[in-house]
């Protein structure tokens, strides 16, 4: 624990390295979203529809899930992960995303894809 001097220099210490280190991480974290190589300009071509789980429909549940897709040159799916939203839709988003097609491109890329799941 830090105890200031009656001018309060220790607070002010302490204030200013925590405004830099989050400068830092901000930083840090823009710069990583620069280069992770992300081409949300690659068409999907051939897109299969995941299916609605069962524990989701038994209990009503409804929502979005953000996939990260790496896509080969080619078009197809190299590989696919979660980034965001409820793991009961993980499995049926994943495996549907891997089915897909992309439009074939220069170089692999990575896409992020938003799936949305509603009771039917």
């Amino acid at each position: 624990m830090l105890i200031s001097n009656k001018s309060g220099h220790a607070g002010r210490s302490l204030t200013r390295w925590f405004r830099r280190a989050a400068s830092f991480t901000l930083l840090t974290v823009f710069f990583a979203a620069l280069c992770t190589g992300q081409d949300d300009t690659r068409k999907v071509i051939a897109r299969t529809a995941p299916t609605y789980p069962d524990l989701a429909r038994r209990m009503r549940l409804s929502g979005k899930v953000k996939i990260e897709v790496t896509v080969t040159p080619a078009g197809t799916v190299k590989a696919a992960k979660m980034v965001g939203g409820n793991p009961v839709f993980e499995q049926n988003a994943l495996t549907a995303v891997k089915q897909w097609k992309f439009e074939p491109a220069s170089k692999e890329s990575k896409v992020a894809v938003l799936l949305e799941f509603a009771e039917q």
